[in-house]
């Protein structure tokens, strides 16, 4: 600390972080040649003066406004007069090297360490909003990003950004990065850090095995995720982003299609997304991709391999108590954007998975990759109710349940145990709920604030409880034919829905349930007067081709859409900016951001 009050004071006079900027920037002219001529003197000097500037910018975003961190960067040493001069566009200069470095330096094991260097500057630079103690942020670096003169390569630096990630390029062997890199690293790092890199960025040699691509990663999901609402100021990083297009994709656009900003391979994009779904960066980036960019959701619901990207989510899913609220509701939500897909709805049941290793609540050999799907949501909800009682968390599980509860075939008899079990649990509780509430009325006064409260839990109760009797209703009236394995779980714990038949609130979504459990039960009747399994299997498959059709009620089909909410930056943008916090190696004073919490696994 006291390097940096030291620097604070002196910046006006000795004018040392402008002069490392100069060299930076003298040096980043000179780099493409540079690095294609394998000419290390210019990589090593620009990527020490960047790694010393970066340092100090990290100390100093920390504790300045930006304004004021600006101004240290800008002031430039005395002239022959004793004057400090401003250098009014120094900090823009900054970035827009930067940003070059980026899209014109090629990526070798001579640069890596440099265009590493460059997107951890971009971070750190674009970092204010993270310190910031109310509404005194301007975001004037983000600004100079999105309307200055970096912006112009906005397109191709998203797509450097993405082929990074879609690269994995590991960094070289430590003997290949250049002994003059090295020895300023080690001498400088422990004085610059205060003696606290072994809780940041040391730990980054056992950090991803592609620190580049995470890092590029974090940086896109920084440009891309701010500036979304403002509609005085135009996000170019988004833009080119969303309306990126795959390589090999013929069609020209019509008047009602985007102008591709740029094209890639969106095969290998894929690859790379559903290698690195355990990674909570990697899923925002899906979810993205998936939500806003029409081309790549069209590319992956035509995947005759799409079991490849749903199974490492349910993978996360399944191992809930391992990830963050937020990587699970993302997860999530990738679900419900697949699920609104009917031909995804179809697929999913028609993809035979074997020897799931990962799941082991039940050793399951066969089954689809759709029953999976089911089993895996519905121990979501199950994880929901006991650990995380997220409201918004059940919404989107059984959304999506519904969205494909009308191609539910061929289920399996585990699935259809568990589909039905939930509903027990939860009817269950929703009568111990309505029992402990008569019994409160008993004793306390309606202005008692428990209430409310209790009222409020049996109102939500209410509502996924009718949601999963949709659900159930859905399949029966659309899928009946095909799932005899449900239909036989039905029978068995007839006595569950009984009580719910009568009730105002979910009569009428019971009533095709009775009706085709009454006409089965009838059937039954007429056979043998202790049926086996086997019996009742047999009354069912004929049953369920028998049964007049014109007696089922008529439900509008179920049908969800995931829609953002109103100010999406509210979430997403303190989510990114704690990914950055927990994932790109910096090291952060955690007493000095105001964000968000950096004890919380959530931020």
């Amino acid at each position: 600390m006291p390097l940096y009050v030291e620097l604070v004071q002196n910046h006006s006079k000795s004018g040392n972080v402008a002069s490392l900027i100069h060299v930076f920037l003298s040096r980043a002219t000179e780099l493409k040649a540079s690095a294609q001529c394998e000419n290390t003197v210019f990589t090593w000097q620009a990527h020490n003066a960047l790694f010393i500037v970066r340092c100090v910018c990290k100390l100093l975003i920390q504790h300045l406004s930006e304004e004021e961190v600006i101004e240290v960067l800008q002031t430039s040493p005395p002239n022959e007069e004793g004057i400090s001069e401003d250098s009014q566009n120094l900090v823009e200069d900054l970035v827009t090297s930067l940003v070059e470095v980026v899209v014109d330096v090629p990526l070798a094991d001579l640069t890596y360490a440099l265009h590493q260097e460059a997107t951890i500057t971009l971070l750190v630079l674009t970092s204010a909003l993270v310190f910031a103690s109310g509404d005194d942020c301007y975001l004037s670096v983000l600004k100079m990003l999105m309307t200055g003169r970096a912006s112009i390569h906005a397109c191709l630096f998203v797509k450097t950004l993405l082929r990074r990630f879609m690269a994995q390029d590991k960094p070289p062997a430590k003997s290949e990065r250049g002994s003059i890199i090295l020895g300023l690293a080690s001498g400088l790092w422990n004085v610059l850090t205060l003696g606290l890199a072994s809780s940041g960025e040391e730990e980054q040699g056992r950090g991803p095995e592609s620190p580049l691509a995470s890092l590029s990663v974090l940086l896109l999901l920084v440009l891309t995720n701010h500036y979304t609402a403002d509609r005085t100021t135009r996000n170019p990083y988004r833009q080119a982003l969303l309306h990126a297009q795959n390589f090999h994709d013929p069609a020209e656009s019509t008047p009602t299609q985007a102008v591709a900003t740029f094209k890639l391979e969106f095969a290998t994009l894929y690859k790379s997304l559903f290698t690195h779904l355990q990674d909570d960066q990697t899923t925002l980036l899906l979810y993205l991709l998936l939500h806003k960019n029409d081309d790549f959701r069209t590319y992956v619901l035509a995947r005759t391999d799409v079991e490849s990207l749903v199974l490492p989510i349910l993978h996360t899913l399944y191992h809930a108590p391992d990830s963050t609220s937020h990587h699970i509701y993302m997860s999530l939500i990738i679900l419900l954007i697949l699920s609104e897909d009917d031909s995804f709805n179809k697929t999913i049941h028609d993809i035979p998975l074997k020897n799931i290793t990962w799941y082991t609540e039940r050793f399951i050999s066969d089954i689809s990759l759709g029953g999976l799907l089911i089993l895996v949501v519905i121990r979501t909800i199950t994880y929901n109710m006991t650990k995380m009682r997220d409201k918004y968390l059940h919404t989107n599980c059984l959304a999506a349940l519904a969205n494909m509860s009308s191609q539910f075939r061929s289920l399996h008899p585990y699935v259809c145990q568990r589909l039905v079990s939930l509903f027990e649990t939860l009817s269950k509780r929703y009568s111990r709920l309505c029992e402990s509430l008569r019994a409160a009325e008993d004793l306390l006064d309606e202005s008692e604030s428990e209430m409310p409260d209790a009222l409020g839990d049996v109102g939500v109760l209410e509502e996924v409880l009718r949601m999963v009797l949709e659900i159930l209703n859905s399949v029966l009236t659309h899928q009946l034919a095909h799932n005899h394995n449900l239909v036989y779980t039905l029978l068995y714990k007839q006595h569950l829905f009984h009580p719910f038949s009568t009730h105002p609130n979910f009569q009428d979504v019971t009533q095709n349930i009775e009706m085709v459990l009454s006409y089965l039960m009838g059937r039954l009747e007429t056979t043998k007067r202790d049926p086996g399994v086997q019996d009742v299997q047999e009354v069912i498959q004929q049953g369920v081709l028998h049964l007049p059709k014109d007696r089922l009620k008529k439900f509008p089909e179920l049908k969800f859409k995931y829609v953002e909410e109103n100010e999406p930056e509210d979430f997403f943008i303190p989510y990114v900016w704690t990914l950055v916090y927990q994932k790109s190696g910096l090291y952060w004073n955690p007493k000095c951001i105001c964000m968000f919490d950096p004890s919380q696994p959530d931020g």
